[in-house]
């Protein structure tokens, strides 16, 4: 497993592997986040694959909070699955009574997870700081950019659990987390998936505007 996850395709400047896990990785997760950018419930098959992908890639650059965040994502998933597909009477689309329909969050609940980030955050990067620094020093090499990973990660778990209940502020929080996810991925040397982050950045600038006219067409 460990020849699979860090078998090189070329290096870059004679010295940055591109791994194959990386390549892969990226394809599937871009998309993923195309097929819901346009409303498609098969984003969430490509989903199962992409969670699996991204714990190996994470677990071989010693990511800790980004590792621990997939099997949760992987829960979000089946729920946003479920959701999406069986909706309450009054959350049917008018297009597709089968489908639950863009809403958005209150300017309360807005408030609510801006606070919730900053503190889940903060007190997750400085337990990651400790776990590696000061209580596994020697069994677990230290998560190179806890604070980092650790934002990235909370911010990745709000924008899944809103795009699970088909928030239209879902890719408000998913612009925030290709920026954050970008400058992640450059500070341990990942080649393809700053890259991709850039196309998650486009994909989500249409998907806002796509989910937009769904929202005023109670879709």
């Amino acid at each position: 497993m460990h020849d699979i996850i860090n078998y090189t395709l070329f290096t870059i400047g004679g010295d940055t592997p591109v791994l194959l896990i990386d390549l892969v990785t990226s394809v599937c997760g871009l998309a993923c986040v195309v097929l819901a950018g346009r409303n498609s419930k098969y984003n969430f098959w490509v989903g199962y694959i992409y969670t699996v992908l991204l714990f190996l890639m994470f677990w071989n650059k010693h990511l800790y909070a980004s590792l621990i965040l997939q099997p949760v994502s992987l829960g979000i998933n089946i729920l946003g699955h479920y959701r999406w597909t069986h909706p309450r009477r009054d959350e049917e689309s008018s297009q597709d009574h089968s489908a639950l329909k863009v809403t958005m969050l209150t300017w309360p609940q807005r408030l609510a997870a801006i606070v919730s980030v900053f503190i889940l955050a903060l007190l997750w990067g400085k337990l990651l700081s400790l776990l590696g620094n000061r209580w596994f020093t020697g069994v677990f090499p230290a998560d190179p950019v806890p604070y980092l990973d650790s934002c990235v990660t909370v911010l990745i778990l709000v924008a899944q659990f809103l795009s699970a209940l088909k928030k239209w502020d879902c890719w408000i929080a998913w612009l925030l987390v290709n920026v954050t996810q970008m400058w992640l991925h450059v500070s341990v040397g990942h080649v393809f998936m700053p890259i991709v982050c850039g196309l998650y950045l486009i994909n989500g600038i249409v998907s806002l505007w796509n989910w937009s006219r769904l929202y005023s067409r109670k879709a």
